[in-house]
C-alpha cells in the first residue's frame, strides 16, 4: 500500500531508498543542487559500483557541482528538455513527489509525494518503473566534464554587484539586466501574451525560486541589496 509523505516524510524516504539500493538507482529531478547527505549516500553508491541515473532539466549548474558529479563514475547523467517530473526509484521502492533534488527545495518549500514499494504495491511499482524507463529512453545521455571554479574577483565588479544573473523562467544563465531578466527565447514566448503580471520561477540575480515578473524579477533580498546598483523595471513594492 502507498505511503503518503509530507516534507520531511520525502527527505527521509529519500535517504533511506539511497541507503537501501544494492543494484540500481535512478533519479529523476528537472533541477539539481543536492544536500551533503545526498552527496555522501551517492558517494557511497559510487565507491559500490551501483548503476545510478541521473535525469535532469536544467544543463546550467554551477563548476562546484559539476565537479563533483564528474568525480563519481558510476553516475550516468541525462537531459530532458521537457522534465517537469520527480521521482526517486531503486530495484525495491519508488518515491513520486513534488520535490526536486534541489537543497532550497528540500529545507524551504512545503512538498509531498507517496512511497510505494515492489513487495506491497507491484503493479503501482512497475507502473512507475515502466514510465521511469520510457523516460530515460527519451532523454540525451551526456558526460558531465570538470569545470574551472573562477575566483570571486573573476565573476564580480569591484562593487559586489554579479555580472551574470538567470532568467526568471527557466534558470538560464543570462547577462545581469533586471530590465531584461529573461534568455532569449523565454523573452520571445513572454512576448507573445506580453502579460507582466505572469508568474515565473526564479529571482534575476540569486537563481533562488521566487514568485518573480518581468516588473517585479528579483527576491526583495536580492532588491534591497542592488537597487542602488542596478537599474530595476519599477521601485519593489508599487
Amino acid at each position: 500500500m502507498a505511503t503518503f509523505l509530507n516534507t520531511t516524510g520525502v527527505s527521509h524516504y529519500l535517504e533511506q531508498l539511497l541507503k537501501n539500493t544494492h543494484e540500481k538507482l535512478i533519479l529523476i529531478s528537472p533541477y539539481l543542487k543536492m544536500n551533503d547527505r545526498i552527496k555522501q549516500n551517492l558517494q557511497d553508491l559510487d565507491r559500490f559500483k551501483i548503476d545510478i541515473r541521473l535525469v535532469f532539466r536544467d544543463n546550467k549548474l554551477s563548476p562546484a557541482e559539476q565537479n563533483w558529479l564528474a568525480a563519481l563514475p558510476t553516475i550516468r547523467t541525462s537531459l530532458c528538455d521537457s522534465l517537469h517530473a520527480k521521482c526517486y526509484l531503486n530495484e525495491n521502492e519508488a518515491i513520486v513527489t513534488s520535490m526536486n533534488l534541489y537543497e532550497f527545495s528540500q529545507v524551504n518549500n512545503r512538498e509531498m509525494g507517496i512511497h510505494v514499494t515492489k513487495e506491497q504495491d507491484p503493479d503501482l511499482y512497475s507502473d512507475i518503473h515502466d514510465e521511469a524507463m520510457a523516460l530515460l529512453r527519451g532523454s540525451d545521455e551526456i558526460r558531465v566534464t570538470v569545470s574551472e571554479v573562477k575566483k570571486a574577483s573573476d565573476n564580480r565588479k569591484a562593487n559586489s554587484t554579479p555580472i551574470e544573473g538567470f532568467c526568471i523562467r527557466c534558470h538560464a544563465q543570462v547577462k545581469l539586466n533586471p530590465k531584461v531578466p529573461y534568455c532569449k527565447d523565454c523573452y520571445n514566448k513572454w512576448k507573445k501574451k506580453s502579460d507582466e503580471s505572469e508568474l515565473e520561477s526564479y529571482c534575476h540575480i540569486c537563481g533562488q525560486p521566487n514568485k518573480s515578473t518581468i516588473i517585479k524579477p528579483t527576491c526583495y533580498k536580492c532588491y534591497r541589496s542592488n537597487k542602488d546598483k542596478l537599474e530595476f523595471p519599477m521601485e519593489s513594492g508599487k
